[in-house]
């Protein structure tokens, strides 16, 4: 069943300031602002940072299709879409009837306070990446190696304040990463991910504790995030955390040539 991007009671004001957060957390290596939207370019490494987005409420979505396709084609990209709250109904609709496929729905979901419980005790955190956190991250990630460069080059293109988690076992071994993003008193966690063999134990609660105490000691007020909508186990353990779904998402991609 597709999840309505349109559905929510959240102003747009709020919405675009959620996704400018997200946009700067993980930067795209190339930008094109259009009317509106902006045509993130990564060379294919992840949807959020090779995708067309809404950037302002209900911005015309004549002719950005055609540009869009235009542009990811010369650069041997398909032109995927990020429908959120502020695309217009008829850009979703423009995409269905063209044969883009409704793909990976997701959730953004925000605290409006941080907790105030401890963290875990063998989380690690540093302001700056680390070249073991950084393959670390990437392979905990499903990265594959031949992207770790184009991946390495965006985290340190982030140009915000940072905080890069480590989770350690008592003996030292690592069970788990996670990233977080500060920007206009709030942070984002990006990517927090345990070693499949040990999820279930709390670890992901330990390093989601980790990064709201740095956020808190670094003067934010507030959270946010991003997980699909297919992730339930997440979404229990974010919502255990005081985390509430704000809007949702979905990506159009492409159909598939014969």
């Amino acid at each position: 069943m597709a999840i309505a991007a349109q559905s929510t009671s959240v102003g747009p004001e709020t919405i675009r300031a959620l996704e400018e957060r997200a946009f700067n957390a993980w930067p795209a290596r190339q930008s094109v602002l259009h009317g509106g939207w902006v045509f993130r370019l990564s060379g294919g490494f992840t949807k959020r940072a090779n995708s067309v987005n809404a950037l302002a409420s209900n911005a015309s979505f004549s002719g950005v299709r055609a540009a869009a396709e235009a542009l990811y084609i010369r650069h041997g990209l398909p032109p995927v879409f990020r429908i959120s709250p502020l695309a217009p109904a008829a850009a979703d609709q423009e995409l269905a009837k063209a044969g883009y496929t409704y793909f990976d729905p997701s959730l953004v979901m925000a605290t409006a306070g941080l907790d105030a419980a401890q963290a875990h005790a063998c989380v690690k955190i540093e302001t700056t990446p680390t070249a073991a956190w950084l393959d670390g991250f990437a392979a905990a990630n499903g990265v594959a190696a031949q992207n770790h460069a184009v991946h390495h080059s965006m985290v340190h293109a982030i140009a915000l304040p940072c905080a890069f988690a480590t989770l350690h076992d008592g003996a030292g071994r690592t069970m788990g990463f996670g990233l977080a993003v500060l920007e206009r008193g709030a942070i984002g966690l990006y990517d927090i991910v345990v070693d499949p063999a040990l999820r279930g134990q709390g670890h992901g609660s330990g390093l989601v504790r980790a990064l709201l105490q740095w956020g808190r000691d670094v003067g934010a007020g507030s959270a946010y995030l991003q997980v699909r909508a297919v992730n339930g186990v997440a979404q229990r353990l974010y919502a255990g955390l005081g985390f509430g779904e704000v809007y949702q998402y979905h990506y159009r991609i492409p159909p598939v040539k014969g």
